[in-house]
């Protein structure tokens, strides 16, 4: 009787003669073979070097380097990848439990590759050429992929990069504990719009970090990861809420969530705090690139310790800046608030007649200074190929306050609608050291990259005669010394004839003390102080104030015909509320590496030298009260209800192309600008223009924005130093004095004399 052995050795022996059998036999060895061959041919390097362990214990990651104000909150980033890397005791507990329920649940049995899973996805790949099969991949299989990514191969290109990474997943699980593989996971897997690592997730798409995500954001952004463009919560949030059901559904599964949340949790919609970190959107982008460019100095000095620069988009540096997010926050709405009803004004006065329409040679001059023509006329084109060219209508899209569109347009409709835009530069200091507190360089940086405190100097009008006055009582003249308001015409400067707003007939026999004719903003007067003290006094006073830029000799300076940039005025008016000393304003305080270590710290230099003395200090402070008080800003008091301790300045440049306010509080000194970039383009008219209306109203919103928030309280209660007896008693004199009749009959209306 046969033995068992013998009848398998029979049968065997029958299913061998089978060809079809022997083929499929021969065939699966040869294809054993081949994965052996293939597998021995990836692991000594054959298709590229596979990383060592001593490789892997030191993996270096690229990071977002931080951007933070003075309270550590996140303003932005600097990032070729956008990853924020974070420990694993920050991870909640849920946010893990999430993961591994939903992407890998055997993730603390296996070492690194759960193979049942790897050899149905390679059988599939191979022999049924589903591309698509998915399946097998761990988390330690993910992180391999993430850090060292995928090459192509031409032929059994999934294979030869699914064998490498489970080569790699088996090397790192012996480097790495289960929770540094997390860390090392949450890290650096790709999530939605670019994101890299939860951190990064976590603040973009809940403004929050990682540690403070509920259960219901973290199901959100592990759903994610299955693919993160299909399920992106900003994009599709139905399609994400059914991705985050489906990771509530698998931690109720494994235990990780009890079934009687299940339902509760499943009905919750899917609210965002979307935050972009892109470089043109988000909070301060003008601020953020001011700082870039201060940064790309400073490290381009400094060395890391393996003696190489830090690259600023790559090494996940800290930046700590002076800027207050909050403050900068209502700096911006109180700027978007008053410039989308400004322009409307701002157009409705031109009606038909707008100059971006109509002035043809204005048109002219900017199309030929845009890319476009440039291009066109490079490429050899005539003058009416490239109007043709720039009339071809085409979809591009447009900034409206009321929001941006899209719509059919020519290069040349384009430009006139971007020409019409008023814009703006606006900053705020803490004028005791110089430290920026809020920064807004335009109306939106999206569109008009220009930065309007940092790159412009426009014309500064009336907020220049303040250092005028400044000059004269250090010179000596008191604040009780009276001007007549009449003209004068200078005749060695033209027959040049200074008049006062809206060149209205003022009263020749009225003269204003000092206070009054500043208060006021009275250009004849401002002329003839600045005669009196004579040009080389004020332009050395300037110089003082840490203000460099070349002034015009000539009488119409105390006008404010002197083109300054915004920063350099706005520290120079600090030293009215900082002991007479000008500051220099400053937005970086100190960089750090990634573990923490001081690499830069910036201490403003403490200077005591005075620009001026502590009477003219307190003399001018008084002034400017008035100014707020029942002056040229007393709309602050009448028209926004500020109580607060303002003093300030307005300023209107010839032909309105230009409207100013300096808001000075004892801790906190702002300016404020607004005008078109075309110079060509003004205001129709003063009412309309003139810096009280135009820019006086963003001080006022911002103003009334810190009011109504007591976090701001120590700024907006603060008082101004109480002036000295002697300057009370040198302001007691009457606003006005009229001439005497002796005085009136031989007084002309209109003198001539030189300047």
């Amino acid at each position: 009787m046969k033995t068992y052995w013998e009848h398998f050795k029979t049968w065997s022996a029958k299913r061998w003669q089978n060809k079809w059998v022997k083929t499929a036999i021969i065939s699966l060895l040869a294809v054993f073979i081949f994965l052996i061959g293939l597998y021995i041919s990836i692991y000594f390097g054959l298709f590229g070097k596979i990383p060592t362990k001593e490789d892997l214990s030191s993996i270096k990651q690229e990071e977002a380097t931080q951007l933070l104000d003075r309270n550590e909150k996140l303003i932005g980033k600097y990032y070729i990848f956008d990853r924020q890397p974070v420990a694993f005791d920050d991870f909640p507990k849920h946010l893990i439990n999430a993961l591994v329920a939903t992407e890998d649940v055997r993730f603390y049995e296996h070492d690194g590759v759960d193979n049942m899973s790897l050899m149905r996805v390679f059988i599939k790949n191979l022999l049924m050429g589903d591309a698509s099969a998915g399946g097998g991949s761990t988390i330690t299989l993910q992180l391999a992929k993430n850090l060292y990514g995928r090459k192509d191969y031409a032929m059994f290109s999934m294979l030869i990069n699914k064998f490498k990474e489970s080569i790699i997943a088996k090397r790192i699980e012996t480097v790495y504990s289960k929770e540094e593989i997390l860390t090392l996971y949450l890290n650096t897997v790709p999530f939605s719009d670019n994101t890299y690592g939860i951190e990064s997730a976590s603040r973009k798409f809940f403004n929050k970090s990682v540690n403070e995500l509920s259960q219901l954001q973290a199901a959100t952004l592990v759903g994610t990861l299955k693919a993160n463009n299909y399920y992106n919560p900003r994009l599709h949030l139905e399609r994400s809420k059914d991705r985050r059901n489906v990771v509530l559904d698998q931690m109720v599964k494994y235990g990780y969530l009890e079934k009687d949340s299940l339902d509760v949790f499943k009905n919750s919609e899917v609210e965002l705090d979307y935050r972009s970190f892109n470089h043109d959107l988000g909070i301060a982008p003008y601020f953020r690139e001011t700082v870039k460019k201060q940064l790309a100095e400073i490290l381009d000095s400094i060395k890391n310790p393996n003696g190489e620069k830090y690259n600023l988009n790559k090494d996940g540096l800290k930046v700590y800046t002076t800027l207050d997010y909050k403050m900068q926050e209502y700096a911006e709405a109180a700027m978007e608030e008053h410039m989308a009803k400004l322009q409307v004004a701002f157009e409705n006065s031109y009606g038909k007649n707008a100059p971006w329409e109509t002035n043809s040679s204005l048109l002219k001059f900017a199309i030929k200074n845009t890319i476009q023509y440039k291009a066109l006329q490079r490429q050899g084109l005539n003058e009416k190929q490239i109007e043709d060219s720039l009339k071809v209508k085409r979809p591009v899209e447009l900034f409206d306050w009321k929001g941006d569109t899209i719509r059919n347009v020519s290069a040349i409709d384009s430009l006139k609608h971007f020409l019409k835009f008023l814009n703006t530069g606006m900053l705020s200091i803490d004028p005791n050291d110089g430290a920026v507190r809020a920064y807004i360089g335009g109306i939106d940086y999206r569109y008009y990259k220009y930065d309007h405190v940092s790159q412009s100097k426009r014309q500064v009008g009336s907020t220049f005669k303040p250092f005028v006055y400044t000059a004269a009582i250090e010179d000596g003249m008191k604040p009780c010394e009276y001007f007549s308001l009449s003209k004068v015409t200078y005749t060695n400067y033209d027959d040049w004839s200074p008049s006062n707003s809206g060149d209205k007939e003022e009263d020749p026999y009225i003269n204003y003390n000092l206070e009054k004719a500043l208060s006021n903003s009275v250009n004849t007067i401002a002329v003839k102080v600045f005669d009196k003290v004579g040009i080389p006094k004020v332009i050395d006073q300037v110089k003082k104030l840490n203000i460099s830029e070349e002034l015009p000799e000539e009488p119409s300076l105390a006008l404010g015909v002197a083109e300054i940039n915004l920063i350099d005025l706005t520290g120079a008016y600090a030293s009215y509320v900082n002991n007479s000393v000008p500051v220099e304003p400053y937005y970086i305080t100190r960089i750090e590496d990634k573990d923490g270590n001081l690499i830069y710290e910036y201490k403003p230099e403490n200077k005591i030298k005075k620009a001026y003395s502590d009477y003219t200090r307190q003399v001018m402070l008084q002034f400017m009260k008035a100014t707020v008080n029942n002056g040229t800003a007393s709309r602050l008091r009448s028209t926004y209800g500020l109580r607060n301790a303002i003093a300030g300045k307005t300023g209107t440049t010839q032909d309105n192309k230009d409207g100013w306010f300096v808001g000075i509080t004892p801790k906190l000194v702002t300016v404020t600008w607004v005008g078109n970039d075309n110079h060509s383009i003004g205001f129709k008219t003063t009412a309309l223009g003139q810096g009280a209306n135009s820019a006086l109203p963003i001080f006022a919103n911002f103003y009334k924005k810190l009011n109504s928030d007591i976090e701001f309280k120590t700024i907006t209660n603060a008082q101004f130093e109480n002036p000295s007896r002697e300057v009370i008693n040198d302001l007691d004199c009457e606003p006005e004095k009229r001439d005497g009749l002796f005085k009136r009959i031989f007084k002309r209306k209109n003198k001539k004399k030189k300047f």
